[in-house]
């Protein structure tokens, strides 16, 4: 009997390609998609997993703010975080054209373009993190540090109190 190939997602692939470590974890989309029911289903620590949003400066450039899945994104932190007036998040029709990833599947690696990307100062608390693997029903698990260098990312205080 053939050996069932394990799937791979571009974000793994982009992993792999600059040989950074990580664990990749698979769930049901159909027990919840929002972060705390994935990180439930993968036995982690919702302060471990990370969701990725994608906002709109003033100035009209994108930014990419990941964050705890169970924590809200203050967007005056995050405005001040990349040195913009205000914040406001994109509309969700617009992610697809403007990543290549849907909403519940988007990942800091691997967008269509390298927006500014800042992760919130947690991140640097854990040896590993999960984010999305790029595709809803992956997520991979790694060093924050790793991920953070790759995609050029900075750390500050994002999550409302």
């Amino acid at each position: 009997m053939a050996k069932q190939k394990e799937e791979k997602t571009n974000v793994m692939r982009a992993l792999d390609q600059k040989h950074i470590p990580y664990t990749p974890h698979a769930y049901d989309p159909d027990g919840g998609l929002d972060g705390v029911s994935v990180a439930g289903q993968l036995g982690q620590d919702p302060a471990q997993v990370f969701k990725t949003l994608v906002a709109r400066g003033a100035s009209g450039g994108l930014y990419v703010f990941d964050i705890p899945v169970e924590a809200n994104l203050d967007l005056k932190k995050a405005a001040k975080a990349v040195g913009e007036k205000s914040v406001a998040m994109i509309h969700q029709k617009e992610l697809l054209p403007l990543t290549g990833y849907v909403h519940g599947g988007c990942s800091p690696v691997g967008m269509k373009k390298q927006y500014p990307t800042v992760f919130d100062e947690t991140a640097e608390l854990f040896d590993t993190i999960c984010v999305s693997a790029g595709k809803i029903g992956f997520q991979v698990e790694l060093s924050p540090a790793a991920l953070m260098e790759l995609v050029g990312a900075s750390a500050a205080d994002l999550t409302a109190d």
